[in-house]
Formats: structure tokens, sequence, C-alpha cells
């Protein structure tokens, strides 16, 4: 069977891959400590598995609207008012099966052929899987750890043409746990104000950072309507497999990406739906706990990584991840990955599964327990 040209141009994300080399390992006896999957390791709250129990039990388990049930996108519009303190309205959004189909979607319906995108990298490999799969041009603005892997916005400048047509950004970000502050954001906006580019602001990670308060792009005067931001449940109420994200945008865009919805996966899991106005609108004592165990995670994994010698961390300011430095180890980033899989049992992610600009970094997700942190870093030393 011969596939389509454009299938030769789709990545992955490598995170998958390396969970399934590290569960083929366990089937075989070997002990693994999971520091490489994105997922928080928390139950969802039991108030949101009671909503999505009724839900079925009251018949919620038949087809909704495309762009999801009119409950849910007033909720979502309510939840993004008050948190990015603009009036947002249901029909600005959309519900998606995940955060991913938000990206897919936005440039499936934006970007042409030979259209520029820049967007971070290191960062999540999605972005540029997606740009090159619509026959984009992938621009990449690197992320310098001398920065605290916030944009260069001299750089960002340079990059900009005419043939621009969509900016990504994502704060807090994977895989570098850094975050761009009010300010970078002002002066992004400042260089792209008089472009005819749109932004994608990925803000899935919003909730969680550890210092400050998190700022979008889309709250700057003429902004909103040219921002289309992605949030969604799965880190935030420990909802990765329940599949739910949304896309926030303007009037106009909103009923075209609800197409692409409808002639992909029709719609929204139905009483998922319903389960996540529990999780907005219900008690966020575990938004709170989960933020402040995080918290104290990144404490010990940042002190026990930079006490590896060949290791240099910065502080990560949001999400769960740390991105140290390993250039002095000797390895390149893969074999140092690949020995601490198969000789020290610690599975962990590469800096190049996120762009060429990783390499020489390790990412390492601390949705983990302290024990387990602090054992790997134990078991990282013993075979380095």
């Amino acid at each position: 069977m011969k596939l389509a040209d454009r299938m030769a141009r789709l990545g992955t994300e490598t995170a998958f891959e390396v969970l399934a080399k590290a569960k083929k390992l366990e089937a075989e006896g070997k002990n693994i400590i999971h520091l490489e999957i994105g997922e928080p390791d928390f139950g969802t709250p039991s108030n949101i598995n009671k909503a999505a129990i009724e839900a079925i039990n009251n018949g919620y388990s038949h087809y909704s609207p495309s762009p999801g049930i009119p409950e849910l996108r007033t909720s979502i519009a309510n939840y993004m008012s008050k948190t990015r303190g603009l009036n947002y309205t249901a029909d600005e959004v959309v519900v998606t099966p995940g955060g991913k189909p938000v990206m897919f979607f936005v440039i499936l319906a934006l970007v042409n052929e030979g259209d520029e995108v820049i967007y971070p990298n290191p960062g999540f490999p999605i972005y540029e899987s997606m740009i090159n799969f619509v026959g984009g041009k992938p621009v990449p603005i690197q992320l310098r750890e001398d920065k605290n892997f916030a944009f260069d916005t001299e750089e960002l400048r340079k990059l900009i043409t005419d043939k621009t047509k969509l900016l990504i950004m994502n704060s807090p970000q994977n895989p570098t746990g850094g975050i761009l502050t009010k300010e970078d954001i002002i002066k992004i906006a400042d260089i792209i104000k008089d472009k005819d580019i749109t932004i994608l602001s990925d803000e899935i990670y919003s909730r969680l950072i550890f210092e400050g308060e998190h700022f979008s792009i889309a709250q700057i005067d003429g902004f909103k309507d040219r921002t289309i931001i992605l949030d969604g449940y799965s880190k935030y109420y420990a909802m990765t497999g329940w599949r739910a994200g949304f896309g926030v945008m303007n009037k106009d865009l909103a009923p075209q990406i609800a197409k692409l919805v409808t002639n992909s996966v029709s719609c929204t899991n139905t009483f998922v739906q319903m389960a996540c106005i529990e999780a907005l609108e219900g008690p966020q004592d575990s938004v709170d706990m989960m933020r402040e165990e995080f918290r104290a995670r990144r404490e010990i994994i940042v002190d026990g990584l930079n006490s590896i010698q060949g290791f240099s961390c910065v502080m990560p300011h949001g999400a769960f991840y740390a991105f140290p430095n390993i250039t002095k180890t000797g390895y390149n980033s893969k074999d140092l990955a690949d020995h601490l899989l198969y000789k020290g049992g610690v599975a962990v992610l590469t800096g190049t599964s996120f762009g060429a600009f990783g390499e020489g970094y390790i990412r390492f997700s601390y949705a983990n327990s302290r024990e387990n942190i602090k054992e790997a870093i134990k078991r990282i030393k013993s075979v380095l």
C-alpha cells in the first residue's frame, strides 16, 4: 500500500515511544522509574469521576454538537473571562478531545503551503510535525538556557518575514519549564502588532506556575481576536486519558474549527464534557494541592540533578519538567537517555525529542513521587 507523500512529513511524540520501551523492560522484570511521560501521577478528583458516572446514568452517551455542548462552552467562556480578565462568550469556544486537536485544526485551517510558522525549539514536537504535514515552513526560534528558555525578542524580530502566518507560543513551557513573563509578552506583542500574524498561545500549563501569575498575549489591547488560546483539563485535573481540551478564538474562526471537528471526530465524548463542567465549577482544592506538591518535587529534582557531575539545571518556573544541560557528561542526549534507561532503570527523554536545539539536554518529568525522584538521582549517579 503506497502512502500519501504527506505521511513522510509527519513526526511523532517520543514520550510514547520511550514509554513503550520502558514498559517492555518492566515486562521482562526490570524495575523502571518513569520520568519520561508528561502526565500527573495523581488520580482524577472524585467529584469529577462522580459527575461522569452520573452523566452516563442520565443518558449523556449520544452525539453532542461538534463545538461542544452549550453548557460546557458557557462554563469555559466564564472560566476564561475570569482567569484572563477578558470578556469571552460561548460562541468563541470549541471543545476538542484533548489539546492536540486544537494545534492540528488551527494549523490545518490557517497555514497554506509555503506559509511560515514561528515556533519554540526545543518545544512540543507536534508543532513542527503539523507545520510540516500541511506543507508550511517551520521557522524555529531557539530557546536558550542563558535566557531562562524565554524568547529572544530580537531574534524573533529577525525571523519574521512577509510569509510569516502564525506564531506559536507556549508558557509555561514543555520541555524546559520556562515561562514568558508579562514583560516578555509585551515585547513580543510590540514586535508583531503591525504584522498580519495570528498567535496560537498554548496555555495548557497556565495554572502550574510557581512564581508570579500567568499572563496571556490575548490580554494585550488588540490581541484578543487574533489569538487562539489552547487549554484543557489533562494537566490540572489529572485527566490525561479523558481526552478533553478546548480552544478559545474569535467568533469567525470558531465555526471553521468546529467544521474540522465534524469532519474528523464528530464531537468530544459527551459524558466527559459533563464531567468537565464539574471540573471547572466544582472545588479547586486538588489543583492547588498538585501545584504545591509539584513545587516541592521541583526543589528535590533540581537540587538532585545539580549534584550529579556533568549536569547543570536551571530552576524551572512552571509545568512539571526539569531540563538539565548534560554537555559536560561527555554523552550526547540520545546516548545518555539510552544509558539511563537500560543501565540505570530511569526513563527520560532526549532534548532532541523536542527539536534540534534540544541537543545537550535531557527532559525529566517530575510527575512522580518524591521517593522515586530521589531514587532516580541515586541510580543516575551510580551509572555515570
